[in-house]
C-alpha cells in the first residue's frame, strides 16, 4: 500500500504528475464502477473474517503499513471517533494516464455502532460551485493533477476540501483506488454469487473487452464480475437492452454485498493474505499505518446490513447528469446522520429488529 507522500505511477510526459509527493492509481477506464467494491474493502479496514480477527490481524499487520508513521493522538483513532474517508477510482493505466476519477464515494464510519454511511456521486455530474469552473465532476482530479506543480497543492488534498465543500462534511482521509484489484481479490475469494439482470453483450478488439453474460443467478470470476458492472451498451446483434450509471450503481451494490458474504467465511480467512496483498498494491492513501490498523480492529466485524449506500441520481442530459437536488440534501443529512450516532442508537436499532 503507497502513501500519498510516495511517488506515483511515472507521470505522462504532460507534467501531470510533480516529481515528489503524489499518490495515483491505475487502471482501466471501463472499471470505474467497481471501485465501490473495493471501497468496501477499504471502508471495512479491509475487512477480516468472523472469529479470527486476532490471527488475520497478525497476518495483515505489516500489509496494513502504509507507509505513514505519523503517530495519531488517542481521542482521533477510528476506535474513538467516526471518520470520513474520499474514495476516488480512476481509469489510470501506464500508457493512459488520464486520472479521471470515474468514481467518487465519501464513507462514513461510526464506533459507537459500528456502522458506515456510503454516498456515491455520478461521475458526470455537472458541477456548479463557488471557486471552481462548472465542468464534469470526474475531470476534476485530473485538472488538480496536472496543476500540482504550478499551484503546489497536492491533487488529493483537492479533490478533499472540494467535495468536503459539496457535501458539507469534514473529510478526514482520501483514498484512491486501482480497479485492478477488482478481479484479483474476487478471484481469490472463489468467485461471486449475483443475480444478472438482463443479458450482456459488448465486445471491443481495441482492449479485448468481451462481455456476455445471460439472465439470472449466477457465480461469475474476477472477469465476468468486472463485466457485470461495468455493462453499459451492446454493439452485438441482436442488441441488448442498454444500462445507464443507476443501472450499473445497484449492480455495484449487489456484487458489494456479495462480496461481504465472502470476506466473511472461512473460505476468506485461509486466502486472505492473497487478498490483502491484492488491495494493498492496488491502493494509496493518506491514512497513517497506526490509523489503518484500528480500522481494522474497530470494524472487522460490521454487518452488511450496518452498510447503508445512497448513490445519489440525477437527470441525464448530455453530457452531464443535473443531480437531483432534494436527493443531494439527503446524502448530506445521511452522512451527517451517520457522524452523530451514538451507542444507544445501536441499541435501540437491535430491540426494534
Amino acid at each position: 500500500m503507497s502513501n500519498l507522500s510516495n511517488g506515483l505511477p511515472p507521470r505522462t510526459q504532460s507534467g501531470k504528475k510533480s516529481a515528489k509527493p503524489k499518490k495515483t492509481k491505475k487502471k482501466k477506464s471501463f472499471f470505474r464502477s467497481f471501485m465501490k467494491f473495493v471501497l468496501f474493502l477499504l471502508i471495512i479496514g479491509i475487512l477480516a473474517a468472523g472469529g479470527y480477527t486476532y490471527y488475520i490481524y497478525n497476518q495483515v499487520e505489516e500489509v496494513l503499513d502504509t507507509g505513514i508513521n505519523k503517530e495519531v493522538p488517542k481521542t482521533q483513532l477510528a476506535e474513538a471517533k467516526p471518520l470520513t474517508i474520499l474514495l476516488l477510482g480512476t481509469d489510470y493505466r501506464p500508457d493512459h494516464p488520464t486520472y479521471l476519477s470515474d468514481v467518487i464515494m465519501v464513507a462514513t464510519l461510526n464506533p459507537n455502532t459500528k456502522s458506515s454511511t456510503i454516498v456515491s456521486l455520478p461521475r458526470d455530474t455537472r458541477l456548479e460551485m463557488d471557486g471552481y469552473k462548472p465542468r464534469k465532476l470526474n475531470e476534476y482530479y485530473p485538472v488538480f493533477k496536472a496543476r500540482e506543480k504550478e499551484s503546489g497543492e497536492v491533487a488529493e488534498e483537492q479533490m478533499k476540501k472540494m467535495i468536503g465543500k459539496y457535501l458539507n462534511i469534514n473529510i478526514d482521509y482520501v483514498t484512491v483506488i486501482n480497479f485492478q484489484g477488482f478481479r484479483d481479490v474476487v478471484d481469490n475469494l472463489g468467485g461471486v454469487d449475483v443475480t444478472v439482470d438482463k443479458n450482456m453483450c459488448y465486445r471491443d478488439r481495441a482492449d479485448g473487452t468481451d462481455i456476455n453474460l445471460t439472465a439470472g443467478a449466477k457465480h461469475l470470476n474476477g472477469d465476468q464480475a468486472l463485466d457485470f458492472v461495468r455493462y453499459r451498451k451492446s454493439n452485438c446483434r441482436p442488441r441488448t437492452a442498454e444500462s445507464d450509471d443507476f443501472d450499473r450503481n445497484r449492480r455495484q451494490n449487489q456484487v458489494l454485498h456479495s462480496l461481504i458474504d465472502q470476506m466473511q467465511t472461512f473460505n476468506a480467512l485461509t486466502k486472505f493474505s492473497a487478498i490483502i496483498k491484492s488491495v494493498d498494491k492496488n491502493m494509496m492513501t493518506d491514512i497513517e499505518s497506526q490509523q489503518m490498523k484500528n480500522i481494522v480492529q474497530t470494524y472487522w466485524n460490521i454487518s452488511k446490513q450496518n452498510v447503508k449506500y445512497n448513490p445519489v441520481a440525477g437527470t441525464w442530459r448530455s453530457p452531464y447528469v443535473y443531480i437531483d437536488e432534494q436527493q443531494l440534501d439527503l446524502a448530506k443529512q445521511a452522512l451527517q446522520e451517520e457522524l452523530a450516532k451514538k451507542a444507544s442508537d445501536s441499541t435501540e436499532a437491535s430491540s426494534n429488529s
